[in-house]
């Protein structure tokens, strides 16, 4: 039970990643408050959790009053915060010659603005406890794929953001960590337009596109994160750390 006694904020907590890390903090132990869009199925993953019941808080990371108004809420309910998970994140398809500003806006705003918005309220909070921070990032961050500009560019800004901040709050014991996924096994790729096919098409060819033969699990990066939020990982700050089956260090021949 490593998370006993902690309090862990967690966002886009409804679906994928974020749901996978939510249960498997609530094993070890943790108190969780979970966020996101989606009241049934946040409630359907807070059904799942083992232990103390998680506090759920609907809410938009890009209206600045819901962020204000999820921290608030978490630190009201809990009296703390420990750690902070910046998972929600949105993708939009397309290149330079067909990404328009709104697609470009609404993948920063969420992938970039929310947590950076939501990190300095927190932060406050984490310097009290000496807490830490994993941002969910991508192989996209860390290496260029045709197609997904804009957010291969959001995902680069938050390696960036992951970096400069773990410097800044070194100094206050606060560590700053993020994963770097690769392709995940998920319904982010179907909410980016993707039909069936095409959708069956791309888990297939993540098997030549990843060193070790195939996409990755949810559970697999949960526990990645959990890692780098645990005392394992004490010695760890301004990591990026790949997650993603070989896939960043593949060159094609």
């Amino acid at each position: 039970m490593a998370f006993m006694g902690k309090i862990i904020l967690i966002t886009g907590a409804s679906s994928g990643i974020g749901a996978a890390t939510a249960i498997h903090f609530s094993q070890l132990g943790a108190s969780l408050s979970l966020t996101g869009r989606n009241l049934e199925n946040l409630q359907k993953v807070a059904d799942k959790c083992t232990g103390y019941k998680p506090l759920l808080t609907i809410g938009e990371l890009t209206n600045e009053d819901d962020t204000k108004r999820i921290l608030e809420s978490t630190v009201k309910h809990y009296g703390k915060l420990d750690i902070l998970i910046n998972n929600a994140g949105t993708i939009e398809r397309g290149g330079i010659e067909n990404t328009s500003l709104d697609q470009f806006d609404r993948v920063f705003n969420l992938n970039v603005r929310s947590m950076y918005h939501l990190t300095m309220l927190a932060v406050p909070h984490l310097i009290e406890t000496k807490g830490n921070i994993v941002n969910v990032s991508s192989v996209n961050g860390l290496r260029s794929f045709p197609g997904v500009l804009s957010y291969c560019m959001s995902k680069s800004a938050v390696d960036q953001f992951t970096r400069c901040i773990a410097i800044e709050l070194a100094p206050k014991k606060v560590r700053v960590n993020a994963v770097n996924p690769g392709v995940v096994v998920t319904n982010l790729h179907e909410r980016s337009g993707m039909s069936p096919e095409e959708l069956k098409n791309f888990f297939e060819r993540s098997k030549t596109t990843h060193a070790l033969g195939r996409p990755g699990e949810v559970e697999e990066v949960a526990k990645t994160i959990a890692f780098l939020a645990s005392d394992d990982a004490s010695f760890i700050t301004g990591a990026t750390l790949p997650v993603d089956g070989g896939r960043h260090a593949l060159c094609p021949r």
